[in-house]
């Protein structure tokens, strides 16, 4: 397993300031890099305190390219639904030359209906506009003189500039929590995939390894997880110190995702009523207990993991929330480091 850093702010700005996040976030990439850590991962959101400090994660990770020289640099995700085809691949290819070929794309449907509604687009035109956007991004960074027409955009005669560093691009993962069929589209395409330990993943990533191999690819896929993270020596500090940034996250979730819970309804998104109305009631202990918090001591860290993969199977990237929420910075700085001395060998 390869263990990286995600970055997700969520707060606002009456928190923390825009540059004073930046500034801190930067720094946790440069310094992860040194300690072992192997990607920087950066979400695209909008408008609200969840996520919303980050529209563009290709902005953000062209700063941490400049800033280190081996990490792989990944969206966690870009969103198709609310961009150009034309203006994406260009800005894909650029940020894979910046970094010296070290980008790796994700790609998301996006889930929150305050952003469809604000970008005037219908949730209903959701997997639609991901798979022609997906499908239109790919031909533009792939091939020269390029001509497709789609329902949502085309384009006649484009060659995209500048050109992949990466041949013949970067990976391509797709982010999925819940859908079969989206982790069966993963695989079957041959695209990484990339997941919360929020939906059934003991069910899915079968599915997704599956497709992966009766289509013909070789290996048997590949899998990135995201955790929230935090490693303290000392047993009840270990909870005590990000306990409420870590429980305000997932409230901050359910304020921006919560009128799927108020009648809400989309073809696209069938089950995520009952998926957010669950968690609203996510505790700190639940989560460790679930394993999507990856909170303790080291060795409470470390079978936290153990019972998570004995779960769910092997996966071969954790990409771990280090500077969550107004988490005290260097709390955040001591646990990124201890969890690299104490965890990450049991494991890479």
């Amino acid at each position: 397993m390869q263990f990286g850093v995600q970055f997700f702010p969520n707060f606002r700005p009456s928190d923390k300031s825009a540059a004073e996040y930046f500034a801190e976030s930067l720094a946790v990439a440069e310094a992860a890099e040194t300690l072992g850590y192997t990607h920087a991962r950066s979400v695209e959101h909008y408008f609200e305190r969840y996520g919303g400090y980050s529209p563009n994660p290709i902005l953000f990770l062209s700063a941490v390219a400049a800033r280190t020289k081996k990490m792989r640099l990944v969206t966690g995700a870009v969103v198709p639904a609310f961009n150009n085809p034309l203006k994406l691949a260009g800005e894909i290819a650029m940020l894979d030359a910046i970094s010296g070929g070290r980008f790796d794309v994700g790609f998301a449907r996006a889930f929150l209906p305050h952003e469809f509604r604000r970008f005037n687009i219908s949730p209903d035109e959701s997997v639609a506009r991901f798979r022609e956007g997906l499908e239109q991004i790919e031909l533009l960074l792939t091939q020269e003189n390029v001509t497709h027409r789609g329902q949502f955009h085309s384009f006649e005669n484009v060659t995209s500039l500048p050109r992949p560093t990466q041949k013949p691009r970067p990976k391509f993962y797709i982010a999925s929590t819940r859908t079969a069929d989206s982790f069966e589209f993963a695989g079957r395409a041959g695209h990484a995939l990339m997941s919360i330990p929020i939906g059934p993943l003991k069910d899915l990533i079968p599915i997704y390894r599956k497709a992966w191999r009766d289509a013909g690819h070789p290996g048997d896929g590949e899998v990135m997880i995201a955790f929230h993270m935090f490693c303290h020596e000392d047993v009840k500090l270990a909870r005590e110190i990000p306990r409420r940034q870590f429980e305000d996250y997932f409230a901050a979730l359910f304020e921006s995702a919560g009128e799927w819970t108020q009648g809400t309804s989309s073809k696209d998104y069938k089950g995520y009523d009952v998926s957010i109305s669950r968690m609203k009631n996510f505790t700190l202990e639940t989560q460790i207990e679930a394993g999507g918090a990856w909170v303790g001591t080291p060795d409470e860290i470390k079978a936290v993991i153990r019972r998570f993969e004995n779960t769910i199977g092997k996966f071969e990237h954790a990409s771990l929330q280090i500077n969550f929420g107004t988490l005290d910075f260097a709390e955040a700085q001591k646990s990124m480091r201890l969890f690299a001395k104490e965890v990450i060998p049991e494991f890479s």
